[in-house]
C-alpha cells in the first residue's frame, strides 16, 4: 500500500523530530504529501508565567499556537532535511490526541506518526500517552517510532 498523506505530531521536542524525519523519509519514499501537526493549549497570562517558570525549556507547550507556530517551522527543517516536498503545518488548539485523530480525519491520512515518548513513563501509563491514544483513536495505520532510549 502506497502512503497518499502521512500525519505526524510534534511539540517541538527533539524527540518528536526524530519521529519527523521518519514520517518524512516515508513521505519522500511514497511521493505522500505530509501534514506536520501540532496541538496547543493557551492559557490566561498569569498562568502562562507560572506555568513556564516551572516548565522550563518545555514552556512552549501552554503559550499559545504562536510557539506551535515555531515548533512547527523547526518541524518542516527537519522533514524537508529528510526529503520530504509536500509539507503541510497545521497547529491546532486543543488536546494532543484528539488534535491528530481529528487532523488526520479531515486531511485522509493514510498513515499517522508519533514518536513513543511516555509509552513506558509511569504518568503515561496511569493518565493514557499521546502514543496509546492515537492507536486506539486513529481511523487509518499508525506508525510509533522509537524516539526515547526507555531510560
Amino acid at each position: 500500500m502506497a502512503y497518499r498523506t502521512v500525519i505526524v505530531g510534534t511539540d517541538g521536542s527533539s524527540s518528536s523530530f526524530r519521529a519527523v524525519s521518519a514520517a518524512a523519509s516515508l513521505a519522500r519514499a511514497t511521493g505522500a504529501t505530509l501534514v506536520l501537526a501540532c496541538a496547543y493549549l493557551p492559557m490566561k497570562e498569569s498562568e502562562r508565567s507560572a506555568a513556564a517558570d516551572r516548565l522550563g525549556e518545555l514552556a512552549y507547550k501552554v503559550s499559545g499556537s504562536t510557539p506551535a507556530d515555531d515548533a512547527l517551522r523547526a518541524a518542516r527543517e527537519h522533514a524537508v532535511a529528510a526529503g520530504a516536498s509536500d509539507v503541510v503545518l497545521a497547529a491546532e488548539q486543543g488536546d494532543a490526541v484528539d488534535v491528530l485523530v481529528s487532523l488526520a480525519a479531515r486531511h485522509r491520512a493514510d498513515l499517522l506518526v508519533v514518536g513513543n515518548r511516555g509509552l513506558s513513563s509511569l504518568a503515561g501509563r496511569l493518565l493514557g500517552s499521546v502514543p496509546s491514544g492515537v492507536s486506539r483513536r486513529a481511523s487509518c495505520d499508525v506508525l510509533i517510532v522509537r524516539t526515547t532510549d526507555g531510560r
